[in-house]
């Protein structure tokens, strides 16, 4: 998809609005990681370096159409602030006079952040004539939040048919980095798919069987898989009810060539908890009391060499119960195995997704994918094969 950049607008003395994800995790009024914060940085910087008034608008929470104080996005302004190293200033609103005069009050580099777009119901009903309020205040609308692009919503759809629109630095990375996976990727592309259930990924199945070379199922929705193909899963998460749609998703990643990788050894325990007695069984081998929580060595053996033979990889979703040792280790050693071919040179390697996310820095590797995206829903409806409308409104055909 065609799309404007920073670098193809003039920014010196414009106003623009940006639309940024800020809905960052607090306590106690105070924000605890600032990661999100930190990927806007430099589109804001770049705005400020070409003397643009940069306008950030954003969501917090879920206060459906309502003021609620303790989802305002003052207490943000201080921690951005210190990321950027430049004062950002607060305004309590985002549309209407008081953002009129602090607006008008600017000069080249200033940043100020709005208050919290969802506390309007005009927001997530996309209406014109909130987005038409909020436009009033800019000459150029800028979408960096990619994780909220699968929103129609005024600040992240209705703006862009009303302002010049463009892509930020972090959408334009997002953007890249999905093209590179999906839309024009190297072959062979390989995929890896875990969670726990098959039902929330019926649709990401059904596409990705459709479009890759090589497709790994793991998590507890490989259970369901194991369970159709008549394998005992024993005391294991399993959607029983789900066994023809997975016996489905089976054929029809046979009508288009794409291969299956499911678990061919598993770790099982009597109970999930940390230190928990882990064994290694072969498939059908386990006792009714014991629960798969994790992929065997040779699983993962496999998964090493399918992604050996792979030019690209795009994953979503740990292969066990990462987050409870030692059922994280099929995750771990199959993610590092991922990085090193990275940083090889051998492999673009695309993630995304929160637990995914927590996974590979759990993993220590994060840092050595190609491209970690920190979008949940976007990245998920983007690999289901949906249109985003974030995305879409910002395409220069749209905008003609």
């Amino acid at each position: 998809m065609a799309f404007q950049t920073l670098d193809d607008v003039s920014l010196a003395g414009v106003r623009a609005l940006v639309r940024v994800d800020f809905n960052v995790p607090m306590a106690d009024g105070v924000v605890t990681d600032d990661t999100r914060l930190r990927a806007a940085a430099p589109t804001i910087e770049k705005l400020r370096a070409g003397g643009a008034k940069v306008i950030l608008l954003a969501h917090f929470d879920r206060p459906k159409g309502k003021w609620v104080q303790e989802m305002s996005l003052a207490p943000i302004a201080p921690a951005l602030s210190a990321v950027l190293r430049c004062p950002v200033a607060f305004v309590a609103d985002c549309a209407g006079k008081d953002v009129e005069a602090a607006v008008a009050a600017m000069g080249p580099g200033d940043v100020i952040l709005l208050e919290n777009v969802r506390f309007y119901p005009g927001e997530e009903a996309n209406d014109p004539a909130f987005a038409r309020a909020l436009a009033a205040n800019g000459d150029l609308y800028v979408n960096d939040a990619f994780s909220a692009a699968h929103r129609a919503h005024a600040s992240t759809e209705g703006l862009a048919h009303i302002l010049p629109a463009c892509a930020g630095e972090q959408m334009r990375l997002e953007l890249n980095a999905l093209d590179r996976a999906l839309g024009r990727p190297e072959r062979p592309v390989m995929g890896i798919v875990g969670g726990s259930k098959v039902s929330t990924k019926l649709d990401l199945l059904s596409n990705l069987v459709t479009q890759l070379d090589k497709l790994a199922i793991g998590g507890g929705m490989a259970n369901t898989f194991l369970f159709a193909q008549g394998h005992e899963v024993g005391a294991s998460y399993c959607e029983k009810d789900l066994a023809d749609t997975a016996r489905e998703i089976i054929r029809l990643a046979g009508l288009h060539n794409c291969k299956l990788f499911l678990p061919i050894d598993i770790v099982v325990a009597d109970k999930l908890a940390p230190g928990a007695p882990a064994r290694v069984r072969e498939l059908g081998a386990m006792d009714d009391e014991e629960r798969i929580l994790d992929a065997g060595p040779k699983t993962v053996e496999r998964l090493r060499r399918a992604m050996a033979n792979s030019k690209t990889l795009v994953w979503n979703g740990p292969l066990g119960v990462f987050e409870i040792p030692p059922f994280d280790r099929g995750t771990v050693e199959a993610a590092r195995a991922a990085a090193d071919l990275v940083k090889a040179g051998k492999l673009v390697a695309v993630a995304g997704g929160g637990d995914t996310v927590a996974a590979l820095h759990h993993a220590g590797c994060a840092e050595d994918f190609t491209f970690v995206s920190t979008a949940g829903g976007a990245f998920l409806e983007w690999m289901e094969g949906k249109i985003l409308p974030g995305v879409a409104a910002l395409s220069k055909q749209s905008q003609r």
